[in-house]
């Protein structure tokens, strides 16, 4: 499997996402197209990869990068040789079977639907969010591609994340929210009051009704409905709150004395599993469900580890051919 990797306009630069692809390469057996300049990607794998790996890499060469300060849409118009862009071009053109993009979210999600296009009977893309609850993952649906989803849009997603849930982490009949401000029906804004009755009349998914905040953590939903701006302000939070939970028990035990000290070295290996559980490198990126390809997304700021596992994700989705149970869910629903 070929998986292309846009290594530009992130955080900390493409040497992080060059070093993450290097990893999936020997970890999965997998091969990598780098998109990106290419000056600074050969710099790279020539001082870190072997021989080996580097067979199973190739560099194309972009000239332009779309930052994380421009406008997204306008930008991919502009900057057709841009990284993501390309990546997305590659895609389409069969050149490979996914995409992974850790620059700007807004203009990965244009390129995606002005190359790839969106699956016949999907108005709307969303981004599926795997997010740790006390039982197992809850998806997040949308985290971030719709900052002003309509109910029709929220019904599409819900599907999409049901099916997500279903074929990705072999959850039967999994259990959709809808997120609110308390359980009751005739509780939310005008936008999930609308929502409501769609998901409820929606035959394709096993919907429980309103999920408040804390049944995303709680186990109590399988997948979580809400528009992109919410998801995205809730994902942020709870990523968040994961990394300041660790920095206050650090904290704690060096202002704890010796026993704390001594204590903790005795549950060291509990608290690396926790850690490992909440850190969202581990999930690796999220997918873009509803446009035609597998196109993953991952954070701005991401690591090697986040680019590693997010290639893994890329794998996992084509394996299990969600795009094809996505295609076939919406054409029997009716577009």
């Amino acid at each position: 499997m070929i998986i292309a990797v846009d290594v530009m306009g992130t955080d900390h630069g493409p040497d992080e996402i060059i070093a993450g692809a290097i990893s999936a390469v020997k970890d999965f057996d997998c091969s990598v197209v780098l998109v990106g300049n290419e000056g600074q990607i050969q710099e790279f794998l020539g001082r870190q990869a072997s021989d080996a790996v580097r067979r199973k890499i190739t560099v194309h060469h972009a000239e332009e990068v779309i930052s994380m300060q421009e406008h997204p849409s306008i930008a991919v118009r502009k900057k057709k040789n841009s990284s993501i862009v390309l990546a997305s071009r590659l895609l389409k053109e069969k050149k490979c079977q996914a995409v992974v993009s850790p620059g700007n979210t807004g203009a990965a999600v244009a390129a995606a639907l002005l190359v790839l296009g969106r699956i016949k009977g999907i108005e709307r893309p969303t981004i599926a969010t795997p997010i740790p609850n006390k039982n197992g993952i809850t998806v997040l649906v949308d985290s971030g591609a719709n900052v002003d989803g309509k109910p029709q849009h929220m019904v599409q997603a819900a599907i999409m994340g049901s099916l997500y849930a279903e074929h990705i982490l072999r959850i039967q009949q999994p259990r959709v929210g809808l997120l609110s401000i308390g359980e009751e029906e005739n509780k939310g804004n005008e936008q999930t009051l609308a929502t409501y009755p769609l998901l409820k009349a929606e035959k394709n998914i096993n919907f429980i009704g309103n999920a408040e905040g804390r049944d995303v953590t709680n186990g109590k939903v399988d997948v979580v409905v809400c528009d992109g701006f919410v998801g995205n302000v809730l994902l942020k939070f709870a990523e968040g709150l994961a990394v300041v939970i660790m920095q206050i028990l650090r904290e704690t035990v060096k202002a704890g004395g010796i026993l704390a000290k001594l204590a903790s070295f005795m549950i060291l290996p509990t608290m690396r599993r926790l850690r490992k559980r909440m850190d969202s490198a581990e999930y690796g990126g999220a997918l873009l469900l509803g446009v035609d390809g597998t196109f993953v997304i991952c954070h701005g700021n991401s690591r090697a580890l986040d680019i590693r596992n997010a290639i893994r994700v890329s794998i996992d989705f084509n394996e299990k051919q969600l795009l094809d149970h996505i295609k076939a869910a919406v054409k029997e629903e009716g577009a």
